[in-house]
């Protein structure tokens, strides 16, 4: 284990040294932050890449879980009704619920047609300030 850096004693050094060494000392400063910035980005990198993982294996384990969910649901219904019956049903009630999706879609995207961009906004205000001149 290394022994911590002691400082020496500057109660004896002019203030023509001490502002001689302003400039190095900011240096290091600058030095040490631009570090620690790298080690944070590199640590929260590897953070967000392995919590990225994770979730790809959670939507990777979803997407196989959906068809064996449908697949106990056909089984289940076809001690009411027939097997083709019973597929035809989940097969319609998929499609309805994946249309409904699509739709709740295309409004979020009417919706964010019909906002204003920031380039518009400026240039409303070019405009307004044009027309007070």
């Amino acid at each position: 284990m290394s022994e911590p850096r002691r400082f020496r004693d500057r109660a004896d050094d002019s203030l023509l040294t001490l502002l001689g060494e302003v400039p190095e000392l900011v240096r290091n400063l600058v030095v040490a932050e631009v570090d620690a910035a790298k080690k944070w980005v590199a640590k929260t990198a590897k953070d967000g890449g392995w919590g990225a993982l994770w979730m790809i294996a959670a939507l990777f384990v979803l997407f196989w879980s959906i068809p064996a969910f449908g697949a106990f649901l056909i089984a289940g219904l076809s001690s009411w009704w027939p097997v083709w019956a019973s597929a035809l049903f989940v097969f319609g009630l998929a499609l309805v619920i994946a249309i409904v999706l699509a739709l709740l879609g295309v409004l979020r995207f009417r919706r964010l047609a019909k906002r204003e961009t920031p380039v518009q906004s400026i240039a409303q205000d070019v405009r307004e300030v044009r027309d007070e001149l």
